[in-house]
């Protein structure tokens, strides 16, 4: 079964910048469409972007135009570029697979990881 260890979460200043890392055990990380997850103090987990096999990307509302998540197939990893972060990007950050990245809000795939503490100050 596929595994994931997200990591490059911090304390960042508002306007600043965190790069966060999924790195992916199994060999059938290139067939899966995979997303980022990130769940606030006191609310609910929401999918934050999503990057299908062939390169198709969604993204939350609220970080369009300032979040980009990527995929490198040969490294089994998935990357979420955070850029111009507010103080409401301040979560715990994940990532999960799914059958298509329009089911990452109701069917992930894999046992979550430890998530990766992003903290963005005023």
């Amino acid at each position: 079964q596929v595994h994931v260890v997200e990591s490059g979460g911090g304390l960042v200043q508002a306007g600043g910048s965190l790069r966060l890392s999924c790195a992916a055990s199994g060999s059938t990380f290139s067939i899966k469409d995979m997303g980022w997850y990130r769940q606030a103090p006191g609310k609910e987990r929401e999918v934050v972007a999503g990057i299908s096999s062939g390169g198709t990307t969604i993204y939350l509302d609220s970080v369009k135009g300032r979040f980009t998540i990527s995929r490198d197939n040969a490294k089994n990893t998935v990357y979420l570029q955070m850029n111009s972060l507010k103080p409401e990007d301040t979560a715990v950050y994940y990532c999960n697979a799914a059958s298509s990245i329009y089911r990452l809000a109701l069917r992930p795939l894999l046992p979550w990881g430890q998530g990766t503490q992003v903290t963005v100050s005023s």
